[in-house]
């Protein structure tokens, strides 16, 4: 296919475009059939298509235009916090949800995005390469895609092209984009859209400059939906701040690719002040300076700097946002609400309990209107309804009237065949309860063949969700090899975990369900509805001869004394804090049958025996309240002898030393009864006891946690309450009688 600037397509493709600017929208060209004859016409027609900024996903091989950049779907987030105005998606290379939900909020007014894939009436069947990724190559159909179809279907602003390359489809084309320009230009506006921040951005940028100058410790948040023009505001109350006399603002964010509209408005709005600039710093001829650092090097680096200020805050890890948070005066974050990490909401309700416990008189700021496009733009809603990005539970939507004695009903339930309004109250409701939920989650949930969910329903709604999914039932063969790291497969998260963490084969063997996700409604929680759905999920895993049922989860004291009430005990502790929450990861797990109860017993034993060794070695950052709280949980361990008897009491006397006495007090912490001993002391104490004894951390750790205010003083508190334990446990197992102090 050939074409020329005065051929009918180049024309209409180009009147297309220009209105779409005038009006400040974007569009959704859709090519539906042959991957070669979209290709072939793209080839032909891009080149009199003006684009800035183009991005074509798939391989570099096959790009249409020379000029447009290339990144795999794998790579779509990369491009995260850029702007494009031409889009070129191969769904032929794969379709990631997070990366086409990303990537669409980065076209500006005029954009459009081309996505190439089968005819809608396939799309439930098409064996998408991205399903490999996460193990659904194995289901036959696809109720995700099937429903991204019917909505593209549905949706007038969609532009869909055939185009097989016949006359008549070269008549269609001509003829559907014809019918979209026409649409825009009997409703053209006098005026042309022009991207300005308004009033509101206004606000915000003077917001931000206060924010710079003024008081310590009251960091800013900034929360808006994408394309409201955070990232510009930071740029322009960074360079103001420079300007008024601050003479270093340091910005991070997940990459140095994702500030660039952060850089271009600092840059533009310093003028002829700036003396010096690159992709990462501005200086100005003052020697003031704006500097980006990536995370990871700013809290290594520790920079002196009067404001720090954080973009993508929500893609980054809690735990390195809480020590920025702590490391620097004025600290100011922005983030999504709704969006591609479909973590926005998450990420305000649980670092809002950062910002509550450490600077209590934290600011918040939102933007609402639109920046980047007009308002009428039918993209953005388009590919909110597609991924369900802002979805809620009715608790963040509605004023409820409490009911006095409301009915709960806890029943199996399919998402992928519920009503629309349902999928939407229900994701929300994951969204809602948890830190990092995704479009990915979504496309997992309705489509995976192992998922099974039970719902919560009272007066019509919605309140409580369990996802699960079944796990193992491998041979003896593949267990073995996944126990010794020879093998790994495509989900089976808990069963494999504990069959090569663990080192016990028989764990990927038995049949096992997990619970992938447990949510309930805000004002419905604390009632019962969470033990209810696992009670419901324990009944079916039973009954259907699962052996055991089980979960992984950010650790934290409540949680695991949540699980540990519905009769799941921790068989694993991860060595590695999760990206997301800043927590360690715990499984946890109950026995359904015989095998399934002996199982447990071997792990608990297991992590019983190996708990000293590896405290020091990999839990050095967790918190002493879930290391006492596992501790509680797990067999006791070798009892004291005589000699240890001696030492511990020598050292509540002050005659003997910490070091010396170390493999004492170990010993005394697994001990029967020591679980019980610790629980009871104080949470200041037992911090103490965890952190120096079990987790071995040093004294200016422990001085730098203020839970002492030297090594003396920590000494002493540990005499203490190792007095304490003589008194209350003056005899052992072994007849030993140890004198009180």
């Amino acid at each position: 296919m050939t074409s020329t600037p005065d051929s009918p397509s180049t024309r209409a493709l180009q009147l297309l475009r220009a209105e779409l600017r005038h009006a400040g929208e974007r569009r959704l060209v859709l090519f539906e059939g042959s991957r070669s004859a979209a290709l072939n016409w793209l080839s032909a027609e891009l080149p009199f298509l003006s684009a800035n900024q183009g991005l074509w996903v798939s391989t570099k091989a096959d790009s249409p235009l020379p000029a447009l950049h290339v990144a795999t779907p794998a790579q779509a987030r990369t491009w995260l916090g850029r702007e494009l105005d031409l889009l070129v998606w191969d769904g032929f290379s794969g379709n990631p949800p997070d990366g086409l939900a990303a990537l669409a909020g980065t076209l500006t007014a005029g954009g459009l995005w081309f996505w190439l894939m089968p005819p809608l009436v396939q799309w439930a069947t098409f064996a998408d390469p991205d399903y490999a990724r996460t193990g659904l190559d194995q289901a036959s159909e696809h109720p995700f895609a099937g429903r991204l179809a019917k909505i593209l279907c549905d949706a007038p602003d969609v532009i869909r092209l055939d185009v097989s390359g016949d006359e008549r489809a070269s008549a269609t084309i001509n003829s559907e984009l014809g019918r979209v320009q026409g649409e825009l230009s009997r409703r053209r506006l006098a005026t042309a859209f022009c991207v300005s921040g308004g009033p509101e951005q206004d606000q915000l940028v003077q917001a931000l400059v206060r924010f710079g100058l003024g008081r310590r410790r009251r960091p800013l948040v900034v929360t808006a939906d994408r394309g409201r023009g955070k990232s510009a505001a930071l740029g322009l109350a960074a360079a103001e701040l420079l300007l008024q006399g601050r003479q270093r603002v340091l910005l991070t964010a997940p990459s140095a690719k994702q500030v660039s509209t952060v850089m271009a408005h600092a840059r533009e709005r310093l003028g002829a002040q700036l003396q010096s600039q690159s992709a990462t710093e501005l200086t100005t001829t003052s020697g003031a300076s704006l500097t980006f650092l990536l995370p990871q090097q700013l809290l290594a680096d520790k920079p002196a700097a009067e404001v720090v200020m954080v973009d993508e805050a929500a893609a980054i890890a809690a735990p390195l946002l809480q020590r920025i948070l702590l490391g620097w005066p004025r600290v100011a974050f922005a983030t999504t609400v709704h969006g591609y990490e479909g973590a926005g909401r998450g990420f305000a309700v649980r670092f809002r309990e950062q910002l509550d416990q450490h600077t209590p008189h934290w600011q918040e700021r939102t933007l609402s209107p639109p920046v980047r496009w007009a308002a009428s733009d039918p993209l953005e809603p388009l590919v909110f309804r597609l991924f369900l990005l802002a979805a809620q539970s009715p608790s963040n939507t509605q004023q409820q009237t409490p009911d006095p004695s409301p009915v709960l009903e806890v029943e199996r339930w399919q998402p992928a065949q519920a009503t629309e309004n349902d999928l939407v109250e229900a994701f929300g409701l994951l969204v809602d309860a948890h830190y990092r939920t995704t479009p990915a989650d979504l496309r997992q949930w309705l489509d995976d063949p192992a998922a099974v969910s039970w719902r919560a329903r009272t007066n019509g709604r919605t309140v409580g969700l369990l996802w699960a999914q079944g796990e193992g039932e491998f041979s003896a063969p593949l267990a073995q090899q996944v126990s010794l790291g020879q093998r790994r497969l495509r989900g089976h998260l808990l069963a494999q975990s504990l069959a090569l963490h663990a080192g016990l084969p028989q764990a990927a063997r038995q049949r096992s369900l997990r619970v992938t996700r447990i949510a309930v409604a805000a004002p419905q929680r604390r009632s019962g509805i969470g033990q209810r759905l696992i009670a419901a999920a324990q009944a079916y895993a039973k009954a259907d001869g699962f052996d055991y049922i089980g979960s992984s989860f950010g650790g934290t004291p409540a949680l695991l004394a949540f699980w540990q009430r519905q009769g799941l005990q921790p068989v694993r502790l991860g060595f590695s804090q999760e990206a997301s929450s800043g927590e360690y990861p715990l499984q946890a797990v109950c026995g359904l049958s015989a095998a399934g109860e002996r199982l447990v017993q071997d792990l608990q034993q297991r992590l019983g025996r190996h708990w000293l060794v590896l405290a020091s070695r990999q839990w050095g950052q967790c918190q002493p309240e879930l290391m006492a709280a596992v501790m509680r949980s797990l067999p006791a361990g070798p009892q004291l002898d005589a000699e240890d008897s001696r030492d511990l009491r020598y050292f509540a006397a002050g005659h003997r030393g910490f070091e010396l006495t170390l493999p004492a007090l170990q010993i005394l912490s697994r001990c029967a009864g020591a679980a019980d001993w610790l629980a009871a002391l104080q949470p200041a104490q037992c911090a103490l006891w965890c952190r120096s004894v079990v987790q071995g951390r040093s004294w200016a750790e422990l001085q730098r946690e203020n839970l002492c205010s030297g090594q003396r003083d920590a000494e002493q508190q540990l005499r203490f309450m190792v007095a304490g334990w003589c008194c209350y446990h003056p005899r052992h197992a072994d007849g030993v009688l140890i004198d009180r102090i």
